[in-house]
């Protein structure tokens, strides 16, 4: 045997243990969420960038239909109550001149999950997210745009969370 073939024996060898390690650990890939209900009606407003996103993953996971008008909260299977969204920028340091140089960013969801006849599935839950966020008064408008970006990243983290949630109810 060459060297090359004895290296591609022993690549090979070494990817397949890999392969039969990892898989008697109980490794597994991530599944897509299986959900106890069909229909769900939002209660966010359409303009909403959370109520966007959150349309958008429900709909994308192709199990289930979002419903949105106010005629079809009775037909649903589940109600998703979205009370209050709220998002904070909070200064956490200042120079010695009076300037802000630190801020947090946050941003705090408040929902619960209920049938159209008043049943709970999932009780009020409240999912809070921070970001720190330097601030420099000479990069004002790029900080501007990191700020946005963080708050949309904070936002799909949220939206992960409630999905998985979701995912989690098994009976109606």
């Amino acid at each position: 045997m060459n060297r090359r073939s004895l290296l591609r024996y022993f690549g090979l060898a070494l990817s397949s243990g890999g392969v039969l390690a990892v898989s008697g650990c109980g490794f597994e890939l991530r599944q897509p969420q299986r959900f106890a209900f069909k229909t769900v009606y939002l209660t966010l407003p359409a303009n909403s960038a959370l109520g966007v996103e959150m349309r958008r993953n429900l709909l994308g996971s192709g199990q289930l239909v979002v419903l949105k008008d106010a005629p079809d909260l009775l037909k649903a299977d589940v109600v998703l109550d979205v009370f209050s969204e709220l998002r904070e920028r909070v200064v956490v340091g200042m120079n010695a001149s009076g300037q802000v140089r630190d801020q947090q960013l946050r941003l705090r969801i408040k929902f619960r999950l209920r049938t159209p006849a008043g049943k709970n599935l999932i009780q009020d839950v409240e999912l809070f997210q921070q970001r720190d966020l330097s601030y420099t008064e000479t990069a004002a408008l790029s900080k501007e745009i990191e700020e946005a970006s963080l708050y949309r990243e904070m936002q799909t983290d949220i939206v992960q969370q409630i999905m998985r949630r979701l995912g989690a109810v098994r009976e109606l």
